[in-house]
């Protein structure tokens, strides 16, 4: 029986924002062709007409550069991208403290329930991927609860006291 190799082509690499409300399982997690600061800025844009009420929403995210009001700015204009940063109230994870990331835990999920071992060759199929995806998890309310507590933390890291900042919102 003759051997058949397989060789891996690559077509290119995409981003994908993980967003989740982890206390009422809501999702809009999507695609994005890369992940600079104007994707970002459009990425807390949707989150912002998402929760148009809302007087602040807290937006736990990892330190990455484009992080940053200035990504806003750059994309909008300086008086609307200060006035959409004005909206979020910012926490940012620790540097070591992938496991506080709510949206760690919707990159794990996205990756094995959307992808599993598939290989997306183009950025719109990734995309309807996604959005069906998406649609499902929000749909079932798929939630996030915690179950490290602060006691728990302090063994493990051998802290004897966590201070914790509390929002005044």
């Amino acid at each position: 029986m003759a051997r058949q190799d397989y060789e891996y082509v690559r077509r290119g690499t995409a981003n994908v924002f993980c967003i989740v409300e982890p206390k009422a399982g809501r999702h809009l997690t999507y695609a994005t062709p890369n992940r600079t600061a104007k994707q970002f800025a459009r990425a807390l844009r949707k989150i912002a007409q998402r929760y148009r009420s809302a007087r602040t929403i807290h937006l736990v995210m990892d330190n990455l550069n484009t992080h940053r009001q200035n990504s806003l700015c750059t994309a909008f204009g300086d008086d609307a991208g200060r006035e959409l940063w004005s909206r979020f109230t910012v926490h940012y994870t620790p540097k070591h403290g992938s496991w506080l990331n709510p949206a760690e835990n919707e990159a794990s999920l996205w990756s094995r329930e959307c992808l599993g071992r598939l290989r997306i060759g183009s950025l719109s199929e990734l995309r309807r991927r996604t959005s069906l995806w998406n649609k499902d998890a929000h749909r079932r309310r798929r939630k996030i609860t915690w179950r490290f507590t602060k006691e728990q933390a302090r063994a493990v890291f051998r802290i004897s006291q966590i201070t914790t900042s509390r929002s005044e919102h």
